[in-house]
Order: structure tokens, then C-alpha cells, then sequence
């Protein structure tokens, strides 16, 4: 349970976080919030040009919420990752997320290529940095409860 809430908590963070990117460059600047609204319009039959601020912040909560756990039983599934320090792995982990959610997925939801997006590089440099802090923050919950140590 303590991993699911790190995973609720670092998720706060890194919404935080994104807030000045969303303000900057709105939905297709912020890769993660734009898939979510894809889906959720997708899945309701929603308008996908009307903002759905609920459904985009209700995924990417649970998201990382699951996200912690996933955390917690690569640990406890690979005996090797409870060798490497947990803030490094958080980070390495966050890099990890960003990797699996921009190569396979972004481009088949969103229609935008995350390399080659209209907004340039820094849309991608703003998610690597919200998902590197995302695992810090993941990192340090774990590190400061004990958990999975």
C-alpha cells in the first residue's frame, strides 16, 4: 500500500512540475496529459478538443500510483535491483517510464512523433524531466519508509 501511495505522491510532483510547460505549450506540450486526453475522449466519446481535465489527471494518477508498485515488485522480483541505491534506481526507473511511454505509445495516440514534434525538443526534455523526478520523489518514499529495503 505504501508504494501505491509513493506512487500517488511522486505523481503529484511531477504534475506540479508540468504545470509551466501546460501554461507554455499547452495540452501537446505536456506528452502524458495530451495521451490521456486522447484516451479519454476516445473511451467516453468525448470531444478531444475540449479539455477533460478530470479524465487526464484520474490516468495519470492512476498510472503512477501503479507505477510505484511496479516499482515495488521489480524490486522484490529482481534480487539484483535491491543492490543498486533506491534513489539511483528511482531515477533510472523514472527514465524507464519515460522511455516506455514516449518510443511505443505517443506517436499511435497523440498522432504527434514525440522526436519530431511541432514544439520542437522541449516537450520531451520537459516529460524526461518530469519522469526523472518522478522516480527521485518514488525513490525517496521508499528510501525514507523502508520499503522494499
Amino acid at each position: 500500500m505504501v508504494s501505491l501511495f509513493a506512487g500517488l505522491v511522486a505523481t503529484a510532483a511531477m504534475t506540479l512540475a508540468e504545470l509551466p510547460y501546460w501554461r507554455l505549450w499547452k495540452l501537446t506540450g505536456v506528452f502524458e496529459w495530451h495521451e490521456n486526453q486522447v484516451l479519454i475522449s476516445k473511451f467516453f466519446r468525448l470531444d478531444v478538443k475540449r479539455l477533460n481535465f478530470p479524465g487526464i489527471f484520474l490516468l495519470h494518477f492512476i498510472n503512477g500510483g501503479l507505477g510505484g508498485v511496479g516499482l515495488l515488485l521489480a524490486i522484490k522480483f529482481i534480487p539484483q535491483l535491491s543492490t543498486v541505491p533506491i534513489l539511483l534506481l528511482g531515477v533510472f526507473y523514472g527514465f524507464l517510464l519515460w522511455i516506455l511511454t514516449l518510443a511505443p505509445i505517443h506517436k499511435p495516440i497523440t498522432g504527434l512523433h514525440p522526436w519530431n514534434h511541432p514544439l520542437g525538443k522541449g516537450p520531451a526534455l520537459a516529460s524526461l524531466g518530469g519522469h526523472v523526478l518522478y522516480g527521485l520523489v518514488l525513490g525517496s518514499i521508499f528510501l525514507i519508509t523502508h520499503i522494499a529495503i
